[in-house]
């Protein structure tokens, strides 16, 4: 299994930054890839972006495409969320989820589903 724990979260004014982390670990040499997720209060849990643990390749929610960027560092089996331009509709509960052995199809449409593995979360809060 792996285990994952996110931190970075806090409460920011509108356009400003923050940038989360996820940090993995156990049997990391299984991750395909890592994924944000967020969850705002009365909402469903959503994608917000996704990094292949092998490739790097990146995928972006449109809400959110031009503002975040996703980056990863092997080395130190952790990935990042960069969050830019922030707004008040971001503010959320951050999730990050790894997803293990093979793809799927959930997975490419980034439906939660598609994942196996949770960290706990991070309150980001945007103020007005």
């Amino acid at each position: 299994q792996v285990q994952l724990v996110e931190s970075g979260g806090g409460l920011v004014q509108a356009g400003g930054s923050l940038r989360l982390s996820c940090a993995a670990s156990g049997r990391t040499y299984n991750i395909n890839g890592i994924g944000w997720f967020r969850q705002g209060p009365g909402k469903e849990r959503e994608f917000v972006a996704r990094i292949s643990w092998t490739t790097g390749t990146t995928y972006y929610a449109d809400s959110v495409k031009g503002r975040f960027t996703i980056s990863r560092d092997n080395a130190r089996n952790t990935v990042y969320l960069q969050m830019n331009s922030l707004k008040p509709e971001d503010t959320a509960l951050y999730y990050c989820a790894a997803r293990l052995g093979g793809s799927s199809y959930a997975y490419t449409l980034g439906l939660p589903g598609g994942y196996d593995s949770w960290g706990q979360g991070t309150q980001v809060t945007v103020s007005s």
